[in-house]
């Protein structure tokens, strides 16, 4: 009877959540078709001055959206492919080969992911702006890579581990070399892990916002995060609060896009590297 009521109260808790969590974003969905005196008004929802997709063209133009979001996409889709391939190689040699310093080197990874930003940014925007670097898109796509790499190692280990020394016994009777090996039977093999960890990476490096703050200051180099935040600085000003949600909107569709069509793979791949194959 216990577990009853317990299980039950979970489902009331997620169910809660679960609808409050879609009603913030219809609320916002429907306020960037709206005006902004409809914003702040009791009728909002009533559309009586019709649906007003202009806002999502003049967020898109007039507020540069459209330069925060490519920005962001080139940071994030450069990012994404330089962790997967520095990662999963680095995951793959510490995980099957055995070496002096092979144990350290695993435990500096994990150690990394224990450091927080903050601590390092200071020293970072020092080197940068000593060698006149800040604003550059390559730097930032630098830094969002190694920021990441620690934590790429560490997911991938996990499925490295668990497959089996056969394939690659098989490769080298087939002929193989080791990297040929990695690259044409390994590799593939640890798809589901590398479509989470891209998920995750993507996620993650969309929605940065204090290292971007302070590396791309520079409206022309600022990601979708940054250029939210100084449209909302600027709403006291300009009062386009439709066009504002709307902006929001943009920036918030491919996050919850993959959240929506790609969950299950971030299940399964979460899952397939806790699991002894």
């Amino acid at each position: 009877m216990i577990k009853i009521k317990l299980e039950f109260l979970g489902y009331a808790v997620v169910l809660s959540w679960v609808i409050f969590t879609f009603t913030i974003i219809g609320w916002v969905f429907f306020a960037s078709l709206s005006t902004s005196g409809e914003i702040f008004s009791d009728h909002m929802f009533q559309f009586k001055t019709g649906l007003h997709f202009e806002n999502y063209v003049k967020a898109w133009n007039t507020q540069r959206v459209s330069v925060f979001f490519i920005n962001s996409l080139l940071y994030t889709v450069v990012s994404c492919t330089a962790i997967i391939l520095i990662s999963s190689p680095a995951a793959y040699v510490l995980s099957r080969y055995k070496f002096p310093g092979n144990t350290i080197i695993q435990n500096m990874f994990a150690a990394a992911l224990g450091i927080p930003v903050i601590m390092i940014i200071m020293p970072l925007f020092g080197i940068a702006s000593t060698f006149r670097l800040v604003n550059n898109r390559w730097v930032l796509m630098f830094l969002y890579t190694g920021m990441n790499v620690p934590f790429g190692v560490f997911f991938m280990l996990a499925f490295f581990k668990n497959l089996s020394f056969t394939y690659e016994e098989a490769a080298a009777i087939d002929g193989c070399s080791p990297i040929k090996t990695f690259w044409k039977i390994m590799f593939p093999l640890v798809q589901p892990g590398l479509i989470t960890l891209t998920i995750f990476n993507f996620i993650t490096i969309w929605n940065e916002f204090f290292m971007s703050l302070i590396f791309a200051n520079r409206p022309n180099v600022r990601p979708v995060a940054v250029g939210l935040y100084n449209m909302i600085q600027s709403m006291r000003y300009t009062g386009d609060w439709g066009g504002m949600f709307a902006s929001v909107v943009i920036v918030f569709l491919p996050t919850f896009i993959l959240y929506i069509f790609l969950s299950d793979k971030i299940i399964k791949g979460v899952t397939a590297g806790a699991i002894k194959g």
